[in-house]
């Protein structure tokens, strides 16, 4: 045998168009990557704050009715802690809690503690679940239902005034006989006030859906008319935006009865995980989700039909044949080795027979062939031919003596 020179082309020795031709692909996706979200981190870029911000003048921000509140009058101030939440209720303070189901229940019920004798007004966005008994005791969650154009229906002057609006979301059901329920769907209202017991002016507004906030929808139907006449009744307006990193949101731990509820807001001492994550973190696991998955794709891809290949040396079939054996004893495996030998003798004979291959295989077609050949042979065919494995290496030897003295009988025969 003699050594061959190394092919120049080989996986060893790729040439740099080859090497150029393999990673192109896996470039160009990291590029697209790249330019993707360096375009994602620019268009966000800017005065946006978030939703329902009063600073934020993207479409889900509410900058424009905070500049329309601060020409009629009405000062606006935004918070994002508890304590200053509280500290600003009196009866000329207008609350708005964008976000209640964010706060735990310790937060929720000293909220409530707050307001509840202020005689001021505290308009609650969107509060579902636990929250709402936390934060209105009189009022429950029933349904939600689509945001959509609905009639006023109640006596509520700032709903006559405004009209039809944009409602829908949480819908609320209460027993209180002084609560005023307006833009009902099915008998519930998505827009609810319940006057504070105690107090002349107070109340508190829950308000089903924050659409008629949103910078976006502020002017179609009343909307504008109607989130003006709720959050400019005083003459200020605390606008409160709650955050993960209050220092309030710590306090009232008290043995797991302080728990997240199924909107967000907690209700426990465990916290959703999922909620905590910032959306940009969730954007980019999706991404490298879609990255690793065409990844996948590309380098599982067909590289087309097969091709023979001449082979660099050739090995005769008699060293072939004796490396399995040998691979055979060595592991004990006479079965194998019997059912090897009995097979190939099989389909020789059924060959000499004029049978198919297919039924060398079966006893039903093969042994009667070979018994109307042989006449009355001085063996059992069938116990040579698909008898039980030898016990030992030298069965395994007398059955192999067998099957070529039984081959050659048929031959001669």
């Amino acid at each position: 045998m003699t050594a061959t020179a190394a092919d120049p082309t080989t996986a060893e020795s790729r040439t740099p168009q080859q090497v150029w031709q393999r990673v192109r692909g896996l470039l160009l996706a990291v590029l697209i990557l790249v330019v993707a979200g360096v375009a994602l981190a620019a268009v966000r870029t800017g005065g946006q704050h978030g939703r329902l911000d009063p600073r934020s003048a993207d479409p889900y921000g509410s900058r424009a009715v905070a500049e329309l509140l601060k020409d009629r009058g009405v000062s606006v101030d935004v918070v994002t802690t508890l304590d200053e939440a509280t500290a600003a209720a009196d009866p000329g303070t207008t609350l708005l809690v964008t976000g209640p189901n964010m706060l735990t229940a310790h937060q929720q019920r000293l909220l409530h503690i707050a307001t509840s004798g202020s005689a001021g007004r505290t308009v609650l966005v969107s509060p579902a679940g636990p929250s709402v008994a936390r934060l209105a005791p009189g009022a429950r969650p029933e349904a939600h239902g689509p945001v959509t154009a609905r009639a006023p229906r109640c006596a509520l002057p700032a709903a006559r005034v405004a009209g039809s609006a944009d409602m829908g979301g949480v819908h609320y059901g209460t027993d209180e006989r002084d609560a005023t329920a307006c833009y009902p769907d099915g008998g519930l209202a998505s827009l609810l006030v319940l006057p504070e017991q105690g107090t002349e002016t107070g109340d508190t507004v829950l308000l089903g859906s924050p659409d008629i906030l949103h910078n976006d929808r502020l002017d179609q139907q009343g909307n504008a008319s109607l989130a003006l006449q709720l959050l400019g009744s005083r003459p200020h307006l605390v606008w409160y935006l709650p955050s993960l990193d209050d220092p309030s949101a710590a306090g009232g731990r008290d043995g797991g009865t302080d728990r997240r509820d199924g909107t967000g807001g907690e209700e426990g001492g465990e916290s959703d995980f999922v909620g905590l994550i910032p959306q940009g973190w969730l954007w980019g696991t999706l991404q490298l989700a879609l990255a690793a998955v065409l990844a996948a794709i590309w380098r599982g891809r067909r590289f087309g039909p097969l091709v023979t290949e001449q082979l660099p040396v050739a090995v005769r079939a008699s060293e072939s044949t004796e490396g399995r054996a040998r691979l055979y004893r060595k592991s004990d495996a006479r079965d194998h080795a019997a059912a090897a030998l009995r097979s190939a003798t099989r389909i020789r004979i059924s060959s000499v027979l004029g049978m198919s291959a297919r039924d060398a295989d079966s006893p039903a077609a093969l042994l009667p062939a070979v018994a109307a050949r042989l006449g009355t042979p001085g063996s059992d065919p069938g116990v040579l031919l698909f008898g039980p494995a030898p016990a030992d290496d030298a069965a395994l030897v007398l059955l192999t003596d067998q099957l070529d003295a039984l081959e050659r009988e048929i031959r001669t025969s």
